[in-house]
């Protein structure tokens, strides 16, 4: 089955971030995150390699003991089970991520 969306029709969270599954097949599962401008300071640790871009906006993680700075058209690779966590983002920020097992 052929399936078509919009990766730019979205709604800017009031807080925190969503997360919209757009492709999950075999072992890649790819998702859109759209940040608002009052981020949770959670902490993650995925069972998955995860490799995330910035499409609109800028966010600093804290990944491997040191704050990154990204923005729009960075990149970064998240290996499995490594704790990470957003710092800050501007409100609007767009993330492709894409999981793999």
């Amino acid at each position: 089955m052929i399936s078509k969306s919009n990766l730019f029709d979205y709604t800017i969270p009031e807080t925190d971030e969503t997360f919209d599954t757009l492709l999950s097949h075999k072992n890649i599962k790819i998702v859109r995150i759209i940040s608002s401008g009052d981020i949770d300071d959670k902490i993650y640790c995925q069972e998955e390699d995860e490799w995330v871009v910035i499409l609109e906006g800028e966010a600093i993680l804290f990944l491997n003991g040191e704050k990154r700075s990204l923005k729009k058209g960075d990149s970064c690779f998240i290996p499995a089970q490594t704790h990470h966590n957003i710092l800050a983002t501007k409100s609007g920020t767009m993330w492709l991520a894409v999981h793999i097992n």
